[in-house]
């Protein structure tokens, strides 16, 4: 089995713990996963990150917590060597003299003319958004860039979030034109979706690229509800048609009664013993045409 089969595999395990809520044994998968010679290639592949940082938080053993929080450091390690390595390629690349322990004149004229560039994540699908002056969309951009990095599943994955909430931002920004109410309002719903606790999977499907950044931009709050509360939404939409239907069917049709709104004799009605065993039963009626209702005794 290879190594990244092998991570795979300790991967769906702990997953299966965390969806089960039951992590016991979780201990020594991570121990392994502590032997285990990481690559950043099998890191990314794998999203190994993810499942342990889940495991992290589900787990009430300490030291199940601490092993989990000392695995993503470490690999946390690996990521910024990785963009210090792409940085100075391209230092390289440019022909700039990189600075010697025998030559301390070169080191002195490399820092006086390297141009400076922001350092910023290079493990990104992302294009750079636009720079924007504005303060209210540069404080929604760093909103967003927080909701985005809630429970770090971002370090796993290696999403520049920074990047992502500019350009979530930009598009939200581009379909209302200025930062009216609806903009705002618009960009507080991402916001909170993207922070709450018990829709982390709507969260990850963002920073994998499984939701775009246009998508998530322009989803209603029914697209973005978690898993449990769509299944509750269901359930109540379903409850409502069956007693939408039963007040319909119920009853009985006739033609002897005469809608007072819409005139028509299409009517449906039921009686119900309201006052005493000795008095007539009182009829109620409904129109099947528009739905008036009324009492007839």
């Amino acid at each position: 089995m290879g190594k990244a089969e092998e991570v795979i595999r300790i991967a769906k395990k702990l997953d299966k713990m965390v969806n089960k809520k039951n992590t016991d044994g979780a201990l020594n998968l991570l121990k392994e996963l502590k032997d285990f010679p990481m690559s950043l290639e099998t890191l990314q592949s794998t999203r190994i990150g993810m499942s342990v940082n889940a495991v992290r938080k589900q787990s009430s053993e300490e030291e199940v917590q601490a092993l989990a929080k000392s695995l993503i450091k470490s690999w946390k390690k690996l990521l910024d060597s990785s963009e210090s390595k792409v940085e100075e390629k391209k230092k390289e690349s440019s022909g700039l003299p990189s600075p010697t322990k025998d030559n301390p004149e070169t080191s002195d004229q490399s820092k006086v003319q390297a141009p400076k560039t922001p350092t910023t994540p290079k493990i990104t699908t992302f294009p750079p958004p636009p720079v924007t002056t504005d303060n209210v969309r540069n404080k929604c951009r760093e909103l967003l860039m927080t909701a985005l990095q809630t429970d770090g599943d971002y370090i796993a994955i290696g999403v520049d979030c920074e990047s992502l909430a500019a350009q979530i931002e930009d598009y939200i920004y581009k379909e209302f034109k200025c930062t009216d109410m609806k903009y705002k309002t618009r960009l507080r719903s991402r916001i909170s979706n993207l922070k709450d606790q018990k829709n982390p999977e709507l969260r990850k499907n963002v920073l994998c690229g499984n939701i775009s950044a246009e998508r998530i931009a322009s989803m209603t709050a029914e697209e973005m509800a978690s898993a449990e509360l769509k299944e509750v939404r269901k359930a109540l939409t379903k409850e409502s048609i069956r007693e939408h239907q039963l007040a319909r069917t119920g009853g009985t049709q006739t033609d002897l009664f005469t809608c007072g709104k819409c005139k028509k004799k299409n009517c449906t009605y039921t009686q119900v013993q309201t006052r005493s065993a000795d008095e007539p039963m009182t009829t109620f009626v409904v129109c099947n045409e528009c739905g008036n209702r009324w009492k007839f005794c």
